[in-house]
């Protein structure tokens, strides 16, 4: 009698175990911002090789977690000679991946070429470059790039470029930026312009509030937020203002949250420092090796992976600032941009890319419904994207 029933007490929890797994998989599940690339090329390894405990991605663990498209970010800090030449390097490496691996992987260009290779179930991947720097101040390499399958751009990274100021220095630099400019140039609205006539999405995280706004008010398509937050929650320089939720969901754009610790709780900052304090000689030799700085972190985080995840929020803290933004603005405005492979911390259980059906049980569990569920896990990027095509 107890073996039965223990057995009926827990078939609902089998049940409701199923049915996220089964809403899941119906789900398009779709990222706009993964650092794979980067992290191929700094920590000299391929995407189609089984990374794990050396990455957070791999085509094999996309396919497990079940990400249909991914918009996978082309990077590079504003101290990197030849920014355009890079981001093509970066480029290169996803075409290569995808030449080994025509049944698992496309590179999509057009809406019909994304639909087709969701149907086909392979993952549909385009390009984000993150940050203005990459196109080197030459419209003509925006245009480039948009050709190789760049489907967004970010206006600034933490660096600023001669046509845009980036919220780190806005927040950082704001007297040196009085004698110069602050916000968009007429050269940064040409840009802004010109990807709505190519159909790119203009991203706006990394910017600083002015540029933000400048871009607000000179795009005509919704913009897209590739991976912030709500700064009301953790008040950081990346964060997104109340008024500036508004104004996206206003713009009929959306807001992709950032899993990164530090954009998630406000007391992470603290923890790091001491992490990166504690580390700071074995950081030091692999940035003389010519790594980048970000990159020497996250190798270091890899190294010590119980004293990283001492420091890891609880993931409900990701999903209050989702909460949040679906109170101010509404369930079409908000999706999901990991920044996985560009950040050294997680919120607890989200350790990889395999991790997205934890987020669909979890959405759930609040109370989402199921066609909620579609338009965060993907549906309200590809909307965004397919309104700013051509």
């Amino acid at each position: 009698m107890k073996k039965i029933l223990g057995l009926l007490l827990f078939a609902p929890a089998m049940m409701q175990a199923q049915d996220y797994q089964k809403i899941h998989r119906k789900a398009i599940v779709a990222d706009s911002h993964n650092d794979i690339l980067t992290a191929s090329l700094e920590k000299k390894v391929s995407m189609d090789d089984d990374l794990r405990g050396k990455t957070h991605s791999d085509l094999a663990r996309f396919r497990q977690g079940g990400v249909d498209v991914q918009l996978f970010s082309v990077w590079c800090d504003g101290a990197k000679q030849q920014p355009f030449a890079w981001a093509n390097r970066e480029i290169d490496t996803l075409y290569a991946v995808a030449a080994r691996n025509p049944d698992k992987i496309v590179i999509t260009k057009t809406w019909k070429e994304l639909q087709r290779a969701i149907k086909d179930q392979k993952l549909a991947a385009m390009f984000g470059v993150e940050g203005g720097h990459m196109i080197e101040n030459d419209l003509a390499k925006l245009d480039q790039l948009y050709e190789r399958g760049t489907r967004y751009m970010t206006l600034t990274w933490n660096n600023s470029t001669p046509w845009a100021t980036s919220a780190m220095d806005e927040t950082t630099k704001k007297d040196s930026l009085a004698t110069t400019h602050k916000g968009l140039t007429d050269f940064g609205r040409q840009v802004v312009r010109r990807m709505n006539e190519l159909g790119m999405m203009v991203d706006l995280s990394h910017t600083g509030e002015q540029t933000f706004w400048d871009a607000i008010h000179t795009t005509t398509k919704p913009v897209l937020i590739s991976h912030s937050n709500a700064y009301a929650l953790c008040p950081i320089f990346r964060n997104l203002k109340d008024d500036q939720i508004k104004a996206v969901g206003e713009n009929g754009g959306v807001i992709q949250l950032n899993f990164y610790s530090g954009f998630v709780d406000s007391s992470f900052k603290t923890k790091e420092t001491r992490f990166n304090r504690a580390h700071r000689a074995e950081i030091d030799s692999l940035r003389k090796t010519g790594m980048q700085t970000e990159y020497a972190i996250t190798t270091i985080s890899d190294k010590y992976p119980l004293e990283v995840k001492a420091s890891r929020p609880p993931m409900s803290m990701l999903l209050d600032h989702l909460d949040y933004i679906v109170k101010m603005i509404g369930v079409d405005h908000v999706g999901l941009g990991s920044d996985f492979d560009g950040i050294n911390s997680a919120p607890q259980h989200l350790d990889d890319v395999t991790s997205y059906p934890l987020i669909t049980k979890a959405l759930l569990e609040r109370g989402y419904s199921k066609r909620d569920v579609r338009k965060i896990m993907g549906g309200n990027l590809l909307r965004v994207y397919k309104a700013n095509l051509r």
